[in-house]
């Protein structure tokens, strides 16, 4: 297996930060490239609602100079003497904008978190994971939350 290109999604909630771990853990023992990737959601695209340009411009300069900051934090411990990552913020479908940069970057693996929604939390809000799983041009490494694994 040659594994040089790790892609880790983020929305910085509970589920991805269990995740990353995972993909530090993998990016150092392959000696791969970790991209850390956010998604802010472009609401216009995903409700269709037209959205004063002026208003939505300065709601997403503010969101991307926030995640900016947050994802600059994003795994300082666990990257800590890890040089090789590169943190990436879009705008976008986060489940469209992930399989579009692991096409056009040619990633080998995608280490993405999950949150472990069930019933209408998952109707109204869907599976960004599952989607990625099922359209993905390489494997994906799903992680999910301790609390929804199975006791054994």
């Amino acid at each position: 297996m040659d594994i040089k290109r790790i892609l880790f999604p983020t929305d910085f909630s509970e589920g991805s930060d269990n995740a990353l771990p995972y993909a530090a853990d993998m990016a150092k023992h392959y000696g791969a490239k970790l991209y850390i990737l956010h998604i802010m959601h472009d609401i216009a695209k995903a409700t269709g609602w037209y959205v004063p340009h002026v208003s939505m411009d300065e709601i997403y300069k503010d969101m991307d100079a926030n995640a900016r900051k947050e994802i600059d934090r994003c795994g300082v411990e666990e990257l800590r003497g890890f040089k090789d990552v590169e943190r990436i913020v879009v705008k976008g479908i986060p489940y469209d904008e992930i399989i579009k940069f692991a096409k056009e970057n040619k990633i080998d693996l995608i280490v993405i978190g999950t949150h472990g929604r069930r019933g209408l939390d998952r109707v109204i809000f869907g599976s960004t994971a599952e989607r990625v799983v099922r359209d993905a041009p390489c494997p994906v490494l799903s992680v999910r939350l301790p609390v929804y694994q199975t006791k054994g």
